[in-house]
């Protein structure tokens, strides 16, 4: 019995005719005139037409659906003179619609396209790991967007052609959060600000800068300030623009060490301030006035540097088991010329500027009028 012999279907390929004319339809192979461009897959009515790949002649390709000659639909795009690649929706032959960019320096963008550009809501994350998911406009970050930065900070607002702009919270890494007006990437307008060492400043700010802003520590009072022996002081302290009117910087360290004081509204005040004796080791150095000028010459204390007290004389022999004389503790400072010096410690400092350190000029003297400063080394009672 004989039987017909069968052959399974191959599938049709068509390649240009003699007379240079691409395939109708089915699948084909075409290398058009300018041999820029070569199309391998499905045509119609001889368009391509369905699922197909253009090449072109740098290594640069297509793939994916065509209609009516154009490409449309889903597909996979390549330039090599970038090393781009995208996937996703294509309109004439242009990224438009949802879609993903990855590029050669390793940043990569999911969301929506137009005309080839990033245009409506997407994810972009650079080629250092930053990541901004937001609106955009014409390729750039244009709209509101929450962006996550590199160095830690985070930021929510406003964005125009990638930059900060219009309103937005910041939160650094290092603790600090500002909220307010943004312009050209920097603070500018009216904002606030909570320092991670706890200083807070609300106010008007003009390029990153506050306008409020500090520039001087002032200890208020007079030029010398008076202070009986023995006696508590109070100190004033003011933060002073350069202009001489206060910068209400407000906050300061939540728990201030016990001898440093927390500033509020560009104002810190030491109440109780009393003088101790010099520390162990201090050497302290007596300026002598025209009065004093014959005590210079007389040898000073021999206790050791930080421990200068009155001399003491020496009482009847036997009235002491030793025979030897002792000095007696000090409890406060000797009366004299000190400088008072208030610095600042906000640590971190406050937009990474310290404020320069102060300077008071002290004077203390004995209770009761006429009484002389006292000159370390020299008996207060010779002078008597």
């Amino acid at each position: 019995m004989a039987a017909a012999s069968q052959r399974s279907p191959t599938p049709r390929l068509q390649r240009r005719d003699s007379q240079g004319r691409p395939p109708q339809d089915g699948y084909g192979v075409y290398t058009y005139p300018n041999s820029f461009f070569r199309y391998e897959g499905e045509w119609r009515g001889g368009k391509t037409h369905g699922h197909g790949k253009l090449l072109f002649k740098d290594g640069s390709y297509y793939e994916g659906e065509f209609v009516d000659g154009e490409i449309m639909g889903e597909g996979c795009r390549l330039w090599v003179s970038s090393g781009n690649t995208y996937s996703g929706q294509f309109v004439l032959g242009e990224p438009q619609g949802h879609g993903t960019m990855k590029y050669k320096d390793g940043g990569r963008y999911e969301g929506e396209f137009s005309r080839g550009l990033r245009e409506g809501h997407g994810c972009l994350v650079d080629q250092d790991g930053q990541v901004y998911q937001g609106s955009f406009h014409n390729n750039r970050r244009h709209g509101r967007g929450q962006m996550a930065f590199q160095n830690g900070d985070k930021y929510d607002g406003d964005w125009v052609r990638d930059q900060r702009q219009g309103h937005g919270v910041l939160w650094c890494a290092d603790g600090s959060t500002y909220e307010g007006q943004w312009h050209s990437d920097v603070f500018s307008g009216l904002g606030s600000i909570v320092h991670c060492s706890g200083v807070g400043y609300r106010g008007m700010w003009i390029n990153g800068h506050p306008v409020a802003q500090a520039t001087r520590t002032v200890i208020l009072g007079p030029e010398v300030m008076d202070v009986a022996h023995s006696s508590s002081f109070t100190l004033r302290v003011e933060l002073q623009q350069d202009n001489g009117e206060v910068a209400e910087t407000g906050g300061g360290m939540p728990r201030c060490p016990e001898d440093c004081r927390r500033v509020e509204r560009g104002r810190a005040q030491f109440t109780d301030v009393c003088l101790g004796p010099p520390p162990p080791g201090y050497h302290p150095i007596p300026f002598l006035d025209s009065k004093h000028e014959k005590a210079s010459s007389r040898p000073r204390g021999s206790l050791g540097p930080g421990r200068m007290t009155p001399t003491v004389r020496d009482p009847p022999a036997g009235s002491r088991p030793d025979g030897a004389a002792k000095a007696e503790p000090v409890t406060a400072a000797f009366p004299g010329e000190y400088v008072i010096i208030i610095r600042d410690v906000t640590n971190p400092p406050f937009l990474g500027r310290v404020l320069p350190t102060a300077f008071k000029h002290l004077r203390v003297s004995l209770k009761g009028m006429g009484q002389q400063p006292h000159i370390p080394g020299e008996d207060p009672q010779a002078s008597n």
